[in-house]
């Protein structure tokens, strides 16, 4: 169980990374227009396996990966329901998720990679990785610390941010237009502020300039403020010398965080940027969540559950 769980939380993670190679190669509906149906999802322009097309290729690639981590899930639910019947409810949610997460890929591509999609589509893969962090936590016994109720809580409300700036760049990149005919570099809200970081237009946070921008700044504003929680959970986690490592971890994750997201704004050719932002976005999810559930009250667990006849 501990194995497998490791492995697909690491095949998730692969997952998400390759869903952003799908998105700056311009491979989003490399298997078919919007409206194509049954057609372009599941199937590739029709066929079961694409053919020799590049952005088919790499569409397919993560469609393949994403039903592996499905498989891999339901062997998840299996193992537990004749083995370990406490992780039941973990495992079951883990496969109403993907088996969500798979139907809304489909929707995303039906859509023509409406931001709204692209964003639920992006938060939900995030979820599905935190509940293989709880369910990694459960199989190992981890242990938890006592950090009292305030260090707890603002655990939960920085990682909560964190969250939300990630689902708001989600949204910030579905107005790229990537894998659309019309696409053209500097459509959408990435470069509604130009090259201007942490200012933009000449101005601060100038909201109503324009729905671009607007889009632009709600991204940046989820992100001040879950730096400033970050940074506050951080200092107030080392100075009582509780989850020290996550809280290391943490604000070393966060400080390139933010320059790589500055260089994504300041240079012109960004797509090896966008990978690094979503791989270092994603870690920076996992570990504020990992130090949430470092912080939450032990709850009483066998440390080794004995096999339950099926």
């Amino acid at each position: 169980m501990r194995r497998l769980t490791l492995a697909t939380g690491i095949s998730t993670f692969v997952l998400i990374i390759v869903g952003g190679v799908v998105r700056v190669s311009d491979s989003g509906l490399g298997c078919g227009p919007a409206g194509s149906g049954f057609h372009g999802w599941p199937f590739c322009n029709g066929d079961v396996v694409p053919g020799v097309d590049l952005n088919s290729i790499v569409e397919y690639t993560h469609r393949v990966l994403a039903i592996l981590v499905g498989f891999m899930i339901l062997a998840l639910f299996v193992l537990a329901w004749r083995r370990h019947r406490q992780l039941l409810p973990v495992t079951g949610g883990l496969l109403v998720l993907v088996i969500a997460q798979g139907a809304l890929g489909g929707a995303t591509v039906e859509e023509n990679l409406e931001e709204v999609y692209v964003a639920a589509h992006l938060g939900l893969a995030m979820l599905l990785l935190g509940l293989l962090l709880y369910l990694w936590r459960q199989v190992t016994d981890a242990r938890s610390e006592s950090g009292g109720p305030r260090l707890r809580g603002l655990a939960i409300v920085a990682t909560g941010f964190v969250l939300c700036t990630i689902v708001a760049g989600g949204y910030m990149a579905g107005t790229q237009n990537y894998g659309r005919a019309d696409y053209q570099i500097g459509d959408g809200a990435h470069h509604a502020c130009g090259k201007e970081f942490p200012s933009c237009n000449g101005d601060f946070m100038p909201f109503g300039d324009s729905r671009l921008v607007d889009i632009h700044l709600t991204h940046r504003f989820f992100m001040y403020i879950a730096s400033i929680l970050v940074i506050a959970l951080v200092v107030v986690a080392l100075r009582r010398r509780v989850a020290v490592r996550y809280a290391w971890a943490l604000a070393g994750l966060l400080a390139v965080q933010v320059l790589v997201g500055a260089l994504n704004v300041w240079l012109d050719e960004y797509e090896l940027l966008i990978l690094l932002h979503l791989a270092l976005g994603t870690l920076l999810w996992a570990t504020s969540l990992g130090m949430t559930l470092q912080l939450s009250p032990a709850r009483e667990r066998a440390r080794r559950p004995e096999a339950v006849a099926a």
